[in-house]
């Protein structure tokens, strides 16, 4: 347990971003995984669906939630399964 107050309020501070990042990547998990289903049910909102994909991983490429070849790799497949 920390002694001083700043090492006390860190700790309150990182519980909360902590929260917010894993939000920030289930959301773009999940908006990957609408994108993907579908594709494979060839649904007509599919290019929404892969816009707001990209923009996720984006964003979390952007807070450095997950690496930037990360992001890359993962537009580059989605781009793909749009494409066939």
């Amino acid at each position: 347990m920390p002694n001083m107050d700043q090492a006390i309020k860190r700790q309150r501070q990182d519980v909360k971003k902590r929260a917010t990042n894993q939000s920030q990547v289930t959301s773009m998990r999940s908006a990957k995984k609408k994108f993907l289903t579908a594709v494979d049910t060839d649904a007509d909102n599919a290019k929404d669906l892969y816009e707001d994909a990209v923009k996720a991983i984006d964003k979390a490429s952007s807070k450095g939630l997950i690496h930037e070849n990360k992001a890359a790799r993962d537009k580059s497949r989605l781009s793909k399964k749009l494409a066939k």
